[in-house]
C-alpha cells in the first residue's frame, strides 16, 4: 500500500494553563496541530505539519516535540528573529475553557509571506489530503490566505482531500462579515468539512442551534460532518444525513481539543476507506477519551486501546 500524505496547515502555540497567577503547567497545542496529532498517532497517514516558528530556544523545542509526536518536519519553515505564540487556559468546574492569547507576533503568521514557493506549496504534488481551518485563515494575513485556498482548490481539482474544520473564533477577525467571506470561500474548496454548529450559528449570525443546522446542511461541499455538542453528531456521505450517538462521559476534565481529536479520528477512518458514519463514530470515541484528560494532546498510552 502507497504512503498517504496529509498536511495540515496552522500554528501550534506554547500552552500554560492554570489559574491567574496560580501554579501553571506548560505544554503546546493548536487546532490543526491537534488534529494532526491524533491523526499521526491512529494512522495510516504519513502527517506533515505546515506552519512557522523562529529561531529561538522555545521554537526549537517545539520542533522537537512535534517530531516526538510522529509528524513530519520537511513543510516548518523557520524564521529568523520571530518566536511562536502563547495561549493561556483557565478552566471552571465543568472543564470549560477561558483563552487569553499572545499570538500578535507569532511566527506562523508570515508562512505565505515569500515570493518563493513555500514548503507547502512545492510539496503539492505529493500530497493526498491537506486539512486547514477558520482559524488557519484567520492567523494569514489576505495574501496568505488566497495562496491557501489557490492551493487547496488545486488539489480538489485533482482529486485530492481537503478538510477544512469551521473554528471560529471571532477576537482574531477584523468583523464578522470578513470571517464570513474567507469562511464562504472556505467551503467552496473544501471536499469535506467538519462543521461545529456553535461556531456556525455564531459566525452567521442564526437565531438557534437549529437554525445553524439547517444552513449547515444546505452547504454543498459533498461531504458534511455536523458537531453539536453531546447530541449525535450528523455526516452526510453520498447524499444521504445519518446520525451518530456521542460518547457519555461521566467526569469531564477538559474540553480542549474535543473538536480537534475528533477532526484526526475521522480523517484517519476515512483515509482507510472507512464509511463516514463509521469514521464519525471513532471520532467520536476518541474525542470522549481526550476530554477526560488535561491538555490538548493526551499522553499515548491513554488512546492505545481504541487504536
Amino acid at each position: 500500500m502507497e504512503t498517504i500524505r496529509v498536511a495540515a496547515v496552522g500554528e501550534c502555540m506554547l500552552e500554560l494553563q492554570g489559574p491567574a497567577f496560580g501554579q501553571l503547567r506548560q505544554h503546546y497545542g493548536g487546532d490543526t496541530f491537534n488534529a494532526a496529532c491524533y491523526l499521526a498517532r491512529c494512522g495510516p497517514a504519513k502527517v506533515s505539519y505546515a506552519s512557522a516558528l523562529g529561531d529561538d530556544s522555545l521554537s526549537e523545542a517545539l520542533l522537537q516535540r512535534w517530531g516526538g509526536e510522529g509528524l513530519e518536519l520537511s513543510l516548518v519553515r523557520r524564521l529568523p528573529g520571530r518566536r511562536p505564540g502563547l495561549y493561556q487556559i483557565e478552566l471552571d468546574a465543568q472543564g470549560e475553557r477561558r483563552f487569553h492569547f499572545w499570538r500578535g507576533q507569532s511566527a506562523a503568521r508570515d508562512y505565505f509571506d515569500c515570493t518563493e514557493p513555500t514548503p507547502l506549496e512545492q510539496a503539492e504534488g505529493g500530497l493526498d489530503a491537506l486539512l486547514f481551518s477558520g482559524i488557519s485563515l484567520a492567523i494569514l494575513p489576505d495574501a496568505g490566505r488566497e495562496r491557501l485556498l489557490q492551493l487547496a482548490a488545486r488539489l480538489r481539482a485533482a482529486g485530492r482531500w481537503v478538510a477544512f474544520d469551521n473554528n471560529y473564533r471571532p477576537i482574531l477577525w477584523r468583523d464578522a462579515a470578513t470571517a464570513r467571506h474567507w469562511f464562504e470561500r472556505a467551503f467552496a474548496v473544501a471536499s469535506l468539512a467538519l462543521i461545529t454548529t456553535d461556531d456556525h450559528q455564531a459566525l452567521f449570525d442564526l437565531p438557534s442551534a437549529a437554525a445553524a443546522v439547517a444552513a449547515a446542511q444546505d452547504l454543498a461541499v459533498p461531504e458534511l460532518v455536523l458537531k453539536r455538542g453531546a447530541a449525535p453528531t450528523l455526516v452526510r456521505g453520498a447524499g444521504a444525513w445519518t446520525e451518530v450517538p456521542t460518547q457519555p462521559v461521566a467526569r469531564v476534565v477538559d474540553t480542549t481539543a474535543a473538536g480537534d481529536s475528533f477532526a484526526g479520528g475521522y480523517l484517519s477512518r476515512r483515509l482507510r476507506g472507512e464509511a463516514p458514519a463509521q469514521a464519525a463514530d471513532f471520532g467520536n470515541r476518541l474525542a470522549a477519551r481526550v476530554i477526560q484528560h488535561p491538555g490538548a494532546v493526551i499522553p499515548r498510552e491513554a488512546m492505545q486501546d481504541l487504536l
